[in-house]
């Protein structure tokens, strides 16, 4: 009997029968393109980490090193499943028995896979929605040469699930290319639902067609006789660019928050054949556990004495009011419209207990909107920022959270995961991936850091924020004003690659033009003027603060900085008077000390004033910034111009024509000059 088991405290198992090992066991058949054997002890021993069956029927433990939650069982040797002189996946047929057992029969969560893999040593899988088969770098890796059928019971929004009951062909990928809900065909071609976390055994029957490139898969209840003349799928699929020569047969699993057991009681497989039928009188009942009776036994012990009474009353007393006090303080907000949002969703209990109480200690930075501090998730195993904010209770709190969901499904080398949140009372929680380095405001402006960004970490830098926004503003499915950019929200990795974090005021827009919110969000000398003036956001009110933190990161000062106790220098109105002095060099940050390429220096410069200038549309757009920086497109010929345009635009140009007219300008070599367009437009 083999066995994968999903418990959120423990390593994956795999479980085979004590008497395996006293070599009691039954193996029908083994050749060198299959096997069928049934194991019939249920007095199951728990074996720890990596399992492979041997031809002779024996499971032992290997020396791979696993990730904490993963487990999986291999066939020890691999079977050819190519030709090799014309490249065609050859047919193939297998069967099992499989049960799975949820500890609570009101959830369950994460399945197993049949899985076909290059190696039986998959020691770079990932927990939870991964299944043990992939993680979050190389999902969807073409070289992964992995073929999977997921029986899967969660319904996963990130990855577009069906349903909570279904199974699902993975190629390469979590993320199915093909997937139905669990059930089988009766004799009347009937349709009937088979749900598969009913602690109930369950037949399997996968059969792949190497002529008619063809895979069929078919569930029936244990105590149905025969195989329904009716596959449950029949899925068109080639396999043979996906399957190497040889190949590992399987079953993996990994743990997820809630307990799950899984159990394949018997197994065959065939290359270029059909898989032979199972003995199902030889299948035991699966081991489901009973409650014991040794609470109420004890209850009933002391009922039966006065002491007993007493001691009870008191223990429960005493127990309450413990409950209660501990209620209070792990109490949070729990709606059921947020059910769908559960693996984005952390309890208060784990960030408490990951930030040692929000000790002092773990502080990593303040802000306007709140703290950050440090944690490490035992479900995750690695640190993480745990961003602590008040965010009012209302109306809007559905939608904010669903907005926060979304964000949490973006995937980009230069945005800071934003793992998912937690809301307590008047408190909000965001979790995201921890970066050693911290903020780039405090390597900028921090001396005691003893760190110096070079001009070539500080332009790698600029351009991956600038990747960043491309992505949230044109690249993604739908798009996305961050409204907070600015060097504290920019983090460091280990290796100093940038990343944009705190989507704590991100708002989706309208086709980009707007943000749904009509509140002032954003830091000072970060707010473009519009901003200040209708408080809506949209790609251009970011574009505008990338502006002012291009100058910041190239200037290393801050956007705004006092003089004196009345005057105020804003820091893109002194480049801009630096720019027409002819002075340019003299806002470099002199710690610097003129290591830096000055052809380089002039176009970092002209694309901080260019977007943060104060008529919307001369704003490029962050695919047009990226051009500028990468060189792949020269910025506009007449630039002094258009930065004089700068101090007509309020006074010459009205709201309402101003979109029209710089509507107009392109940002390309065989553009008009903005100049004359200006002119030409009669103002």
């Amino acid at each position: 009997m083999i066995l994968i088991r999903s418990n959120i405290m423990l390593l994956t198992f795999l479980r085979v029968g004590t008497i395996l090992f006293l070599l009691a066991r039954s193996v029908v058949t083994d050749n060198i393109n299959g096997f069928n054997f049934v194991y019939k002890n249920s007095n199951d021993s728990q074996l720890l980490g990596a399992r492979e069956i041997q031809p002779d029927g024996q499971v032992f433990r290997t020396n791979e090193t696993l990730e904490s939650g993963v487990g999986h069982t291999f066939y020890s040797r691999p079977f050819r499943f190519k030709n090799s002189t014309t490249g065609d996946a050859y047919s193939f047929s297998s069967q099992f028995v499989f049960g799975m057992i949820p500890k609570d029969p009101q959830y369950a969560f994460h399945g197993m896979t049949f899985a076909l893999a290059p190696s039986k040593a998959v020691t770079e899988a990932s927990t939870s929605q991964h299944l043990g088969l992939f993680n979050r770098t190389n999902d969807g890796n073409t070289l992964n040469h992995i073929v999977a059928l997921e029986f899967d019971t969660f319904k996963n929004l990130e990855l577009g699930d069906i349903d909570s009951n279904h199974i699902g062909l993975d190629i390469n990928s979590i993320v199915s290319v093909f997937a139905t809900t669990a059930g089988f065909y009766d004799d009347n071609g009937v349709f009937n639902n088979l749900t598969m976390a009913s602690s109930k055994e369950i037949r399997a029957w996968i059969d792949y067609d190497g002529v008619r490139k063809r895979l069929d898969v078919t569930l029936a209840p244990l105590q149905m006789m025969k195989k329904p003349g009716k596959p449950l799928a029949s899925i068109p699929q080639d396999l043979s660019p996906y399957l190497l020569e040889e190949m590992y047969v399987g079953f993996t699993s990994a743990t997820g928050v809630l307990v799950q057991t899984f159990y394949v009681v018997g197994w065959s497989f065939q290359i270029n054949g059909k898989a032979q039928d199972i003995d199902i009188s030889k299948i035991v009942p699966l081991p489901i556990k009973k409650k014991s009776t040794k609470t109420k036994t004890l209850i009933v012990a002391l009922g039966s004495s006065l002491v007993g009474m007493v001691l009870i009353l008191l223990a429960s007393i005493f127990a309450f009011v413990l409950y209660q006090k501990r209620k209070r303080k792990f109490s949070e907000v729990l709606e059921g419209w947020e059910v769908q949002y559960g693996p984005h969703r952390f309890s208060y209990k784990d960030l408490y207990k990951a930030t040692k109480g929000f000790k002092e200690s773990e502080l990593l930075g303040k802000g306007g909107f709140g703290q950050v501090y440090k944690g490490t998730l035992p479900e995750l195993g690695v640190p993480v920022a745990v961003k602590k904010i008040w965010h009012e209770s209302g109306q809007g709190m559905k939608e904010f959270v669903a907005e926060i969901a979304t964000i949490g499904r973006l995937r980009h080398p230069n945005l800071v995961r934003l793992l998912g949140y937690c809301r307590r009372q008047g408190e909000l929680f965001l979790v995201y991936d921890y970066m050693p380095n911290l903020s780039l405001d405090s390597l900028l402006f921090n001396s005691k850091s003893g760190v110096i960004l070079t001009w070539k970490q500080r332009v790698k830098i600029i351009t991956d924020v600038a990747e960043a926004l491309a992505y949230l503003h044109e690249e993604w499915v739908e798009v996305i004003i961050h409204r907070d950019i600015k060097a504290s929200n920019v983090l460091l990795d280990a290796e100093l690659n940038a990343k944009l974090g705190d989507f704590g005021l991100a708002r989706f827009s309208n086709n980009g033009t707007e943000a749904q919110t009509t509140h002032l969000a954003g830091t000072l000398g970060y707010i473009a003027p519009e901003l200040a003036r209708k408080g809506k956001a949209t790609t251009g009110t970011d574009i505008f603060a990338f502006g002012a933190f291009c100058l910041e990161v190239v200037c290393g000062r801050r956007p705004v900085e006092l003089q004196g106790r009345n005057e105020a220098v804003i820091l893109v109105d002194w480049v801009l008077d630096c720019w027409f002095k002819e002075e340019l060099l003299k806002a470099v940050d002199p710690k610097l000390k003129g290591d830096y390429d000055i052809e380089q220096l002039e176009v970092v410069f002209k694309v901080g004033l260019l977007c943060s200038h104060s008529c919307p549309s001369v704003r490029p757009s962050m695919s047009q910034v990226l051009k500028f920086l990468k060189g792949v497109e020269p910025l506009p010929e007449d630039f002094d111009a258009v930065l004089e345009i700068r101090e007509d635009y309020s006074g010459r140009l009205g709201d309402a024509s101003s979109s029209a007219y710089f509507s107009q300008i392109q940002y390309n070599t065989a553009s008009a000059p903005i100049t004359e367009a200006f002119n030409s437009s009669g103002r």
